[in-house]
């Protein structure tokens, strides 16, 4: 009777050590995820930074995107302007993947409003990604310059 007792104790102690060692798998894939939107957001910062210090240019519409830059072929130019944008290309890449998802689109309009929106692969960073969440995520920023 003893040892039966025994075995049932060492059965539940088992199924809990299995529900916590789940329980961490699941923390480090949303903590993933958390990375993932922490980097977007630094990205959308960085590029209003820029939108900011060259506020002409931005106000003239010079930074907009028709296309979002894909991460995964940042082009080269010359001038302010095509730098500031392979910049944050690069950046884009180098922070959140270089998978043909990760893109960074710019609106601005005359009046300084501006939309930033990065997209990006959700499982390309860290892992797995989110529970229950999408692998496809964005993120839109919306300032005035």
């Amino acid at each position: 009777m003893g040892l039966i007792e025994v075995l049932i104790a060492v059965l539940v102690l088992a199924i809990g050590i299995l529900g916590v060692a789940a329980l961490q798998a699941r923390a480090l894939a949303n903590n993933s995820s958390s990375i993932g939107r922490s980097m977007a957001t630094i990205a959308s910062y960085s590029i209003l930074d820029a939108l900011r210090a060259d506020r002409s240019n931005a106000l003239a519409g010079n930074y907009n995107t028709t296309t979002p830059l894909e991460a995964d072929n940042c082009s080269t130019g010359t001038g302010l302007v095509a730098n500031q944008l392979y910049n944050w290309c690069t950046h884009l890449r180098t922070m959140l993947g270089a998978a043909k998802t990760t893109t960074g689109k710019i609106d601005c309009d005359t009046s300084g409003n501006c939309t930033i929106i990065v997209t990006y692969d959700d499982s390309n960073v860290g892992g797995s990604g989110a529970a229950g969440g999408s692998s496809a995520q964005s993120l839109i920023t919306v300032a005035s310059l």
